[in-house]
């Protein structure tokens, strides 16, 4: 079994300045910066074989490149249940088609449809007992954030592994987004 999720992984130049906003917040597990990515679609624990057959069909799923920005910050979860802060991506067509194609894959492969709306994000921190009105002030101080427009020309298939450290991730295959 392998867990795996279909991410984009941003510039250098966009993730330094997330970066710096990681701070001032007092049970924010942050996010190093190999770890930023923003989801397409999890899969979960899947066998090997179903993997093999998932990586073909996102390789199908693969179509021009996107040109994304960041916009806005905010919270999963509400009052003693934040779980996450993240970092918005303005509404993109291309992006949202794209991740349609990977759900798309999940359902030719047998994976169950996922249930949640696409919410395309970066997390930049999971919360661990994080007062409320802290989260609230940290959002209300960062919640101009806006990039300059990135472009992305690939995707990839990154493995998940849990740790006491949070979740480590290896890109397994990159699908290029070349050409439409």
């Amino acid at each position: 079994m392998i867990r795996l999720f279909a991410a984009l992984t941003p510039p250098p130049e966009i993730v330094g300045p997330l970066i710096q906003r990681q701070s001032g917040l007092a049970g924010a597990l942050w996010r190093p910066p190999e770890a930023l990515h923003v989801t397409l679609r999890f899969f979960g624990e899947i066998a090997e074989t179903v993997a093999d057959d998932l990586d073909v069909e996102l390789a199908r799923a693969a179509r021009g490149p996107l040109t994304l920005e960041f916009q806005g910050v905010g919270a999963f979860g509400d009052g003693g249940d934040l779980r996450a802060l993240w970092a918005g991506v303005a509404d993109d067509p291309a992006l949202r088609q794209l991740a349609r194609r990977c759900e798309m894959a999940a359902r030719r492969v047998g994976l169950r449809p996922d249930s949640r709306g696409y919410h395309p994000h970066l997390t930049l921190a999971y919360l661990n007992s994080a007062e409320p009105a802290a989260v609230a002030a940290w959002i209300q101080a960062n919640n101009l954030l806006r990039s300059p427009p990135f472009r992305i020309d690939a995707f990839g298939l990154y493995s998940s592994r849990l740790g006491a450290e949070g979740a480590g991730y290896r890109l397994e295959r990159s699908y290029p987004l070349a050409g439409s």
